[in-house]
């Protein structure tokens, strides 16, 4: 289960993502080398960085559209996509997909995905919402899937999304993978029946250097326009009987296969090289049913990234819709991987690339809406998020989608500290209508030294428009004394779901040393909304207490939604942090982990099920059962 996109996997939600790294020098090293010598100094050697402060707390910005009333925009959308023509309504979903992220909600984002999928009409917007798709089902994470494995049914197929055209019902049935509709041929036993006839039909013979390959006037004439009025218009090769190729610049094997398909008209029999020398030709002299053949068969012999790197260019330079789509889907079926395969990324990277993409119609909005949302997901800060970021931008044709583009853009350089960056992108969000993108305004400017230029930036936004919950915890950094406690109140009322303003107040109790009472009031959020970073913060609270068990039951449970999760400023991996903290209390046999997990299974305690069953799973892994027990408790 670990594999379902829960919440964006609450990305950029750490403790340790809202605190300078460089605040402590302690490491992971120091830490396993510790040495319990007495219960005074236990809570101490655990906690080497020591608790958050307030003063590095700090709310990460939001990096996708947030409009100040998600009703009306919801209503917006659904009175277009009731009045809109068919072609419209992938879009449509699409940017309905964009205002329902900011509710965290996966199934919802799942269906609006499935819903621009069923209204795809074209082939590229078909192979990128199928991998789309995919990719939120997190089947990457399965030992043996292949890229081009298909889920049985038409929603998800690698190959019906290579199929144009629009039928909404479709979408619902099985689709027709592993069925050959096509006989088995032996090519030697053809090859040889077409060079038995050669003699009695052909009337025209190609020469291609010392050779000569025979073939039929009017089958050649009717494979494009420029043949037949080659061969019989009023050209000279209108009277001959041979005709010099040697400097079109097909082999001898090439035309070969020409005069086979003229009579077949099939190129399943020949080698992709010579489908390849076939497309070219077909592109040289026109012939449009052959090109669709070629592209066709070239398109299903994509198997592997390998493949489509060295395909894809092929494609681009002849102009192969079909087999650069094919490639590009192998490419985004393969996500997150492909983003570190510096060849595919200057596939999407590249200026020139892009050109060339752009003018087959496969560089769009969607795709790099996809690409960008996975880089961002793997790395925030990099490089590859940037780029794919600024092709999101350039792409961009509607006021949402620019400020979308800008939007992201800002959070991302605001991560990478390029705060003037930040500035600048932010500011063209706002321009292009994202009211939100003034949050990071604003924060950027904090960042750069202009607190009281961020405080009247938030305040005059709360006085010009209907106050919202996020836009008092923003105006609450910038704000000192009882102020800032008001507007972090405010904040909670307006928006009980936004866990900063309980985060914050909790670690502010600690500051006083009331660490139960900060426990408590972590807990308010933790009741309603359960995420790895308010985990971690409890925890970091029961550690102080030395109430090592519920310490440890939190982190198990943390790690169950994020099984990478590291802890204390990003310097202590979760599973490290267990086993130090095992050695603390006594340990559970089997039928005392049955035991406690029938008892908080009972109790409807979602977090002490989690951890025992994390528990149980790190003994067993094999176990179904476990497995199963433990997606039904993150479904609920």
């Amino acid at each position: 289960m670990h594999g379902f996109k829960l919440l964006d996997r609450f990305k950029s939600t750490q403790v340790h993502a809202l605190s300078p790294q460089d605040s402590n020098p302690c490491s992971r090293g120091k830490l396993s080398k510790c040495k319990f010598t007495n219960t005074g100094s236990v809570a101490q050697a655990l906690l080497p960085c020591g608790l958050p402060t307030t003063e590095l707390l700090e709310p990460s910005i939001d990096s996708y559209l947030k409009p100040l009333d998600y009703v009306e925009s919801l209503a917006e959308i659904y009175r277009r996509l009731k009045t809109c023509s068919q072609t419209d309504k992938s879009l449509l979903c699409i940017e309905q997909f964009s205002i329902l992220r900011g509710l965290g909600d996966p199934k919802l984002l799942r269906r609006c995905l499935c819903a621009a999928r069923q209204y795809a009409i074209d082939v590229h917007s078909k192979v990128v919402l199928s991998a789309w798709l995919r990719f939120e089902r997190r089947e990457d994470e399965f030992i043996g899937v292949s890229s081009k494995d298909c889920s049985g049914y038409i929603l998800e197929c690698p190959m019906a999304a290579l199929v144009s055209g629009y039928d909404p019902n479709s979408i619902y049935d099985h689709c027709q993978c592993g069925q050959d509709n096509l006989e088995a041929v032996d090519n030697q036993i053809l090859m040889g029946n077409e060079g038995s006839s050669l003699e009695e039909d052909s009337d025209v013979s190609f020469c291609i250097g010392d050779e000569l390959v025979h073939c039929v006037r009017f089958k050649i004439a009717s494979l494009s326009s420029p043949f037949k009025a080659m061969l019989y218009g009023s050209f000279v090769e209108s009277r001959r009987d041979k005709i010099d190729f040697s400097k079109i610049g097909i082999s001898v094997k090439g035309m070969r296969s020409v005069q086979v398909y003229s009579r077949t008209g099939r190129v399943d029999l020949f080698c992709p090289e010579i489908v390849l020398e076939l497309l070219s030709f077909a592109n040289r002299f026109c012939c449009e049913e052959l090109k669709c053949v070629c592209d066709a068969h070239l398109a299903s012999l994509v198997c592997g990234t390998e493949d489509a790197l060295i395909l894809i260019d092929h494609g681009l330079e002849e102009r192969a819709n079909l087999l650069v789509a094919s490639c590009l889907q192998v490419f985004l079926r393969e996500l997150p991987n492909s983003l570190y395969n510096h060849k595919v990324m200057s596939v999407f990277c590249n200026s020139e690339a892009r050109e060339r993409l752009a003018m087959l119609g496969h560089a769009s909005f969607l795709l790099y809406y996809f690409l960008s949302q996975v880089a961002m997901e793997e790395n925030m800060a990099s490089n590859a998020a940037v780029m794919l970021l600024e092709g999101l931008e350039e792409f961009a044709t509607e006021k949402w989608q620019k400020a979308l583009a800008l939007h992201q853009l800002g959070c991302v350089m605001l991560e990478r500290k390029e705060y003037k960056g930040a500035q600048f992108y932010f500011e063209a969000a706002v321009e292009a209508g994202h009211v939100y993108s003034l949050a990071g305004v604003a924060r950027t400017k904090y960042k750069q030294g202009q607190q009281y230029s961020a405080f009247r930036l938030m305040n005059s936004l709360i006085f010009k428009h209907k106050p919202v919950g996020w836009m008092y915890q923003e105006r609450s950094l910038y704000g000192v004394g009882q102020e800032k406690i008001r507007d972090m109140n405010t904040a909670t009322e307006l928006d009980p779901t936004l866990s900063f303003p309980y985060k914050f107040r909790a670690v502010m109790k600690v500051e006083e040393k009331q660490i139960r009472a900060a426990i408590t009031e972590i807990d308010k959020i933790i009741g309603f909304k359960l995420s790895p970073d308010c985990l971690e913060l409890r925890a970091w609270f029961f550690i102080a207490l030395e109430d090592f068990e519920s310490a440890l039951r939190d982190i198990r449970a943390l790690l169950t939604l994020e099984p990478k999760y590291m802890m204390f400023h990003g310097r202590v991996s979760g599973d490290h942090l267990v086993e130090l903290l095992s050695h603390r209390i006594r340990l559970w046999s089997l039928a005392d982990c049955w035991m406690q997990l029938y008892e908080r299974w009972s109790s409807v305690d979602d977090i002490g099920s989690l951890a025992v069953l994390h528990q149980m799973l790190s003994n067993d892994p094999a176990k179904s059962l476990l497995w199963f027990r433990q997606s039904l408790l993150l479904l609920r």
